[in-house]
């Protein structure tokens, strides 16, 4: 199998599509680390994933933190190191949204978006990169959505903390690639989750009829296409035929660009032109 004997750190596992992701993961023998804020949710969580665990001293590793907060953050996955073994897999799924008229979002909400979305995705790469760059190897996956390739109605606190975890990724890409570390972002389409329950109780009305035109998927469907992902190397994972071609089409030119800036960066470490 492919992720047997692995060690995957995944950030919001306790549920929804971290948690389906984590799940997979123990059923083809992984060790996993799951993080999140609530303790009662997360060691729910860890007695549900033993039961896929394939053998005996394959870990499942629960670590409260809240990943907007950076000591707190760093310390969790410091412990996962010190139970399991440095990581070979980062999912930053950790994330929370609230959609509404942006008259109603008060500065707090936005602030906290942010916090939790974006640095609290930073943080943890951070810290993991502390080990993969001496190992020279790893992946990372950072979820972001479909509202961090458009902005949506409702959506004005949301979508630019998942523009940003877009923005990480794409300038992390090419800076990992020459270390020897994969990168993976994920734009997952509405998944049925406990989140996804939150965010109708305050969704406008036409944020409701722009989201109800693509497929609601489960969680479980998105954490297969996330390990496909990884099994391929995918710079982008877009689930579904909407995410894929909203992925696609909203830059024509993202793959020229890429291959242009790997180029130029190949070209400065092979020392065929002046560093600056």
């Amino acid at each position: 199998m492919k992720f047997n004997g692995k060690h995957a750190i995944i950030t919001g596992g306790s549920s929804g599509i971290g948690k389906a992701t984590a799940g997979l993961l123990v059923s083809q023998g992984c060790h996993v680390c799951l993080i999140a804020r609530d303790p009662l949710k997360l060691e729910q969580a860890r007695r549900e994933l033993e039961g896929a665990k394939q053998y005996p001293e394959q870990k499942i590793i629960i670590a409260g933190a809240d990943v907007s907060d950076q000591p707190q953050a760093e310390k969790a996955i410091q412990r996962a190191i010190e139970e399991a073994s440095p990581p070979d897999i980062l999912i930053t799924s950790a994330g929370i949204a609230r959609p509404d008229y942006v008259q109603n979002l008060s500065i707090e909400i936005f602030e906290r978006t942010m916090a939790v979305n974006y640095f609290g995705s930073l943080y943890c790469v951070l810290e993991v990169l502390k080990s993969m760059e001496t190992r020279r190897t790893g992946h990372i996956v950072l979820v972001s959505s479909g509202a961090g390739l458009i902005g949506l109605f409702g959506y004005s606190a949301y979508s630019p903390s998942k523009f940003a975890v877009r923005g990480l990724a794409e300038a992390l890409r090419g800076e990992l690639k020459v270390s020897g570390i994969g990168l993976s972002i994920v734009y997952p389409p509405d998944t049925d989750t406990p989140q996804l329950e939150q965010e109708n109780r305050t969704k406008p009305p036409e944020t409701k009829a722009i989201t109800a035109v693509a497929k609601l998927w489960t969680a479980d469907a998105v954490a297969a296409e996330i390990l496909r992902g990884i099994e391929k190397k995918s710079f982008v994972i877009a689930p579904g035929l909407e995410m894929g071609l909203l992925a696609r089409l909203h830059s024509l030119f993202g793959d020229a660009v890429n291959y242009f800036l790997d180029r130029e960066v190949a070209r400065v470490r092979s020392g065929s032109i002046e560093k600056r």
